[in-house]
């Protein structure tokens, strides 16, 4: 699990994008166990295992939850037979019961907290090689991104997924990541294990303290 840190603008989430083909890039290559995805459409990415839960969780709002998980089995169809996809499904349920207890309610009119177990439990239904995720403590209360930082901790250690994390809760986000990079305006400025990163003087003012340099990067 890696974390991506940085202020606003640095370019987390147009990073993410590139990776998960939303974005083109303008030069280099962007490999997934060799392979080059920046020749694949993104419509195809999620067949090869790459799935991207966007910030603002983007869920479909006029649809059941049930119907939102089915839509994440889409690009998985054809190689993943029915009875591996309704265990697939049956997985994301025991993760959250909440979606199990809602899936015929339509997804707009869950809670913010549930919306985003439902981004995620959409995207986790194909069994993913990487999980992209984008800021999924945006907007939640303390209890509920306490929840859904123990469900990402147990999708990675259990299920052995690699998750490429994007967030701006520093200390949240390495207390759970093995590795991490700190973005400043495109670029990495820093990189290290998370660990080492948490006792670095400038991620300590800059991302998990109130020195000069956290208020300077607000003002960003």
């Amino acid at each position: 699990m890696v974390a991506v840190l940085g202020a606003n603008g640095a370019g987390k989430t147009t990073l993410l994008k590139a990776i998960s083909g939303l974005v083109p890039i303008k030069a280099g290559m962007i490999r997934l166990m060799g392979e080059n995805l920046a020749k694949h459409l993104a419509f195809s990415l999620a067949g090869m295992g790459v799935v991207h839960i966007p910030e603002g969780r983007r869920v479909f709002s006029t649809l059941t939850v049930e119907e939102n998980i089915n839509l994440g089995t889409w690009g998985v169809r054809k190689s993943v037979s029915r009875s591996e996809l309704q265990k697939n499904k049956d997985w994301v349920y025991s993760l959250f019961p909440r979606l199990k207890e809602r899936r015929k309610q339509l997804a707009g009119t869950l809670s913010g907290g549930e919306q985003q177990m439902l981004a995620i439990g959409r995207g986790l239904v194909s069994k993913p090689k990487i999980l992209l995720l984008d800021e999924p403590s945006l907007g939640l209360a303390p209890i509920l991104v306490q929840e859904i930082f123990q469900v990402i901790k147990q999708i990675h250690a259990e299920e052995k997924v690699t998750i490429l994390l994007v967030e701006q809760n520093a200390r949240k986000a390495l207390g759970i990541a093995d590795y991490g990079y700190i973005l400043e305006t495109g670029k990495i400025a820093l990189h290290d294990t998370s660990a080492a990163l948490k006792e670095s003087e400038h991620v300590q003012a800059a991302y998990l303290g109130g020195g000069r340099l956290a208020k300077k990067g607000k003002e960003h």
